[in-house]
């Protein structure tokens, strides 16, 4: 199995206030030390919209180096640990195109995580970033990081390893939840009893959205936060 490496460990410690959006908790700061991870996230972090960015299963969200430096460059400019709202910046491992339900063994403290649905940019994110039409060119870029549930609590610091340890065998990526769907595979996710509730929702909506097309499905609708 893959094996990768956290790079940084990001918290929000107090809201920032963004123009027209008011008090968010998007500005996340690399930690120094480990980091206590319980069901819903870090321990340090603070989220303040559940519905579209905390609860047990989008408790902590990961992002990949490689498509933070693409970034970096297209933008001409640095973007540090946590800038996008990550609470951690892993190298090595697939991020977005993890297997829904894949598991990730993070360091050697007891972390397991599993893997559930993809980041949905939202005007929050648009604005944080401050670049042209981001919704729109983050979606069309679609590598948009993954959120993952805590299956065993533990700490996480700066360094550990991620290594995949499960991966189930319906073949849908996090990225499919959002773009690029294959029908029959989230069908065969769908099939599984044992689904989180938000791995449902979006698969449900995902493969509605490809039947009413007559095709896979592209483009996925920004939710509003």
């Amino acid at each position: 199995m893959d094996t990768g490496t956290v790079l940084a460990v990001c918290a929000a410690g107090r809201d920032v206030v963004l123009d027209k959006i008011g008090p968010s908790a998007i500005d996340k700061r690399p930690l120094a030390g480990r980091a206590e991870v319980h069901e819903l996230g870090l321990v340090a972090d603070h989220q303040r919209n559940r519905r579209y960015h905390g609860g047990v299963d989008q408790a902590v969200y990961a992002y990949a180096e490689p498509d933070a430096q693409r970034w970096s460059d297209e933008l001409g400019r640095e973007l540090p640990y946590g800038w996008f709202g990550e609470n951690l910046r892993v190298d090595g491992i697939d991020v977005t195109d993890a297997f829904v339900g894949e598991r990730w063994q993070v360091g050697d403290d007891g972390l397991l995580l599993e893997t559930t649905i993809p980041r949905v940019p939202c005007r929050t994110f648009a604005v944080w970033a401050d670049e042209p039409r981001w919704v729109k060119r983050f979606m069309d870029q679609a590598d948009f990081g993954a959120y993952l549930r805590v299956l065993q609590p533990g700490t996480v610091a700066a360094g550990d390893s991620v290594t995949v340890i499960h991966r189930p065998d319906h073949g849908v990526r996090v990225r499919q939840l959002l773009v690029d769907a294959d029908p029959e595979s989230i069908r065969t996710l769908l099939a599984a009893d044992d689904l989180p509730v938000k791995v449902r929702r979006e698969a449900q909506r995902i493969l509605g959205k490809v039947e009413r097309s007559g095709g896979a499905a592209r483009q996925g609708a920004a939710h509003k936060s």
